[in-house]
């Protein structure tokens, strides 16, 4: 007899709870295994930091003073490489957002005339490596002297991200209703005030995840940042904790710590806009 209000027990469902768990547990701890590491390094002395231990035995901020003091020799322009990288990556985000959305707004809404060339072309690029043009952009820099510019990096960067934005923008685009469009146009719309009024509210949530993407993207770029800055005091963070690994006896606990600090500010962004990243994102995995 089945008790109103309650549920049939299914076998089913407690075996798909089971392998979803067999398979999240193992990805979590892949994930956070490496985390927790770089962060008992930031708490351990030098003379600890190889211990092996799960705990040091003396845990201290010290390493974070350290870093945040600039008293090392590799930290002597902390501030200066931060700033570097959140600029660029800033400037990556705002740029490959103008150019995806202008581009999805008139393949998809204005239907221009070719609009379905230039989607292919975009999506065609992703089939070559981005490793592969990190030399032929090194090239195309130097020709037009942007070498140990920050242009270079933002301009390469806009670059690999805008293919990719483009092609989710323009999917999620075609999943509004034209009659939208329509409407406005009847009320007297012009076409700037439909994508000002009508189209960026409605795509907010891919913009925000794409914009996400892209900063995130640029963030964490070390191959072209390496290959196309070279001033200390102009390229980014991930590049100068890669002049860690060029001592004889490299600081591992300073390295570990600004790896940590670095690691923050995207945790953040992504925890700030988690609620719009899976749905925009897959808002033009399937066309409607």
């Amino acid at each position: 007899m089945k008790l109103p209000g309650v549920s049939e027990f299914s076998w089913r469902d407690v075996a798909t709870e089971a392998r979803l768990l067999l398979i999240g547990i193992p990805v979590f701890l892949w994930t956070m295994i490496p985390i927790y590491h770089m962060f008992l390094f930031a708490i351990s002395p030098k003379e600890d930091a190889f211990s092996g231990k799960l705990w040091p035995d003396h845990p201290t901020l010290h390493n974070f003073e350290i870093v945040f003091k600039q008293q090392h020799y590799f930290l002597r322009d902390f501030y200066v490489q931060f700033w570097n990288s959140l600029v660029i990556a800033a400037s990556v985000g705002v740029l490959t957002l103008v150019i995806a959305t202008a581009a999805a707004f008139s393949i998809s809404r204005l239907k221009v005339p070719g609009g379905r060339v230039v989607l292919n072309l975009a999506l065609f690029t992703y089939f070559i490596p981005a490793a592969f043009l990190a030399v032929p952009m090194y090239r195309t820099m130097g020709n037009y002297g942007l070498l140990n510019n920050h242009w270079s990096l933002i301009l390469a960067m806009v670059t690999i991200a805008s293919p990719y934005a483009i092609w989710v923008l323009k999917q999620a685009s075609d999943k509004l209703p034209v009659e939208l469009d329509e409407a406005a146009v009847m009320d007297g719309a012009t076409t700037l005030q439909i994508f000002r009024l009508v189209y960026l509210p409605l795509m907010m949530p891919s913009l925000v995840a794409i914009g996400t993407y892209a900063v995130l993207l640029a963030w964490n770029e070390y191959l072209y940042a390496f290959l196309l800055l070279s001033n200390d005091r102009e390229i980014t963070l991930p590049v100068a904790l890669g002049n860690f690994l060029a001592a004889d006896d490299s600081p591992w606990e300073l390295l570990m710590t600004t790896g940590f600090i670095y690691a923050l500010p995207p945790a953040a962004v992504y925890y700030a806009f988690r609620r719009y990243m899976v749905g925009g994102l897959t808002a033009g995995a399937v066309k409607s």
